[in-house]
């Protein structure tokens, strides 16, 4: 513990001072500011981001944030007035600069303008932690920097560094306590969100604990992106129940561009940045992230259910549903995303002719704005031409649970 390790500076440093004649002036100098490097090494490692401030965020928008000073109970006794910590915006070259001079040089200039963005350090008595609460900070507006080639300004990382000047007690040394927050991306217009949360996810996923700010990886293990995508997809659906090898066999085809190649292909390949987020997928207006989490989005908002009972395939091209579909009774349908359209979910089903013959329909996608005005399975009740949810069971069976009690069926 933090506390224990000043304790045994404090005993090590009346020993030294005990037996100082002994030493003589220049070595008893030379331990003692030997002492105070490492105390003040220890003291700022206490200094911590307690609550981070949002990943994304947007310009004339409050946010929270909170920084903890582990030691300030032991080491900040009572003060005439308490210490203020400030919050400022920093680029990822300012980043880079502080952390290459071990946070001793000061911050030149903020980024941005940040409003009540200076609050008080304060240690509460009852839970004995010592914190600065920063809850109605607003970031006025920031000034960009000079972008790398093609980069947007979403792919563009900031942080928020936090910082104080405190005088320990008893020894009286002044020590400056800066922290940095996690990398952030900030935008001005809520159609910058879907591409500054690929900046984040991207960041959060791939880069290295130990790390020269904000450097991260340009491509990636397949694998590690799957488990990425699955434990994202969980969290923002609040489900159990994540994605399926066949899922990630779609996603893969989806994503490389490839259907040729076998799920165990693309377990050696790596994926880039650009082919999550900067590269259209063919024949469509969208990258890949974009179209992934606009199904996060339907299905947090409208499917969350139906997905956790297992009723949605989903993740599934519209040829290998055909494949499927084509050797099954009348009325077999499944469910699965849209491939043309963001955040837009499909009933597929099978039109038997009376001479054997077989095709296979796509209903026009519903999004979320029309599940909100009738439900998935409502809409499936209504559908008279939809008799078993592949491979063989009853609609009723299958989607009963998520009918509306009033009725009002078209058959």
């Amino acid at each position: 513990r933090c506390e224990n390790l000043v304790e045994v500076y404090s005993q090590l440093q009346q020993q030294v001072m005990a037996v100082s004649t002994e030493l003589g002036p220049e070595l008893l100098a030379r331990l003692l500011e030997r002492f105070n490097e490492v105390l003040s090494s220890l003291v700022k490692s206490s200094f911590l981001v307690e609550k981070q401030p949002p990943q994304v965020l947007k310009t004339q928008t409050k946010f929270q944030a909170s920084v903890r000073f582990l030691l300030g109970p032991q080491l900040l006794k009572i003060m005439p007035k308490p210490y203020m910590v400030r919050a400022d915006m920093v680029t990822e070259k300012q980043a880079r600069e502080l952390e290459l001079s071990n946070y001793s040089n000061t911050l030149s200039e903020s980024t941005g303008d940040i409003l009540h963005n200076t609050v008080a350090l304060e240690t509460n008595p009852t839970s004995g932690t010592c914190c600065a609460n920063f809850k109605n900070v607003l970031l006025k507006k920031i000034k960009r920097c000079e972008r790398k080639g093609s980069e947007s300004v979403t792919e563009e990382k900031c942080a928020v560094l936090f910082s104080t000047n405190v005088t320990l007690t008893p020894s009286n040394i002044s020590i400056h306590l800066q922290v940095l927050s996690l990398p952030i991306v900030v935008i001005v217009h809520g159609n910058q969100d879907n591409n500054a949360k690929a900046t984040v996810l991207w960041d959060n996923a791939f880069s290295d604990i130990e790390r020269v700010p904000f450097v991260v990886a340009e491509r990636v293990p397949w694998d590690k992106m799957c488990e990425t995508l699955n434990l994202k997809f969980k969290a923002e659906v609040q489900t159990s129940n994540g994605l399926l090898k066949e899922h990630y066999f779609f996603l893969a085809q989806k994503i490389f561009n490839d259907h040729s190649a076998s799920p165990e292909d693309f377990q050696n390949r790596h994926v880039s940045w650009a082919q999550f987020n900067k590269e259209i997928l063919p024949g469509r207006g969208f990258t890949f992230w974009q179209w992934f989490d606009g199904v996060l989005d339907l299905t947090k908002r409208c499917l969350k259910s139906y997905w956790s009972d297992r009723l949605i395939m989903g993740f599934i091209s519209k040829q290998y549903v055909c494949k499927l579909l084509s050797m099954e009774p009348d009325g077999t349908f499944l469910l699965r995303f849209s491939d043309s359209e963001i955040g837009g979910v499909t009933i597929a089903y099978v039109i038997r002719g009376k001479d054997g013959s077989s095709q296979v329909e796509n209903i026009q996608p519903f999004s979320a704005k029309d599940l909100s005005i009738r439900s998935l399975g409502d809409r499936i009740r209504d559908l008279g031409q939809l008799r078993n949810l592949y491979p063989n069971i009853p609609k009723d069976q299958a989607f009963g649970s998520h009918y509306n009690s009033e009725w009002g069926g078209l058959g």
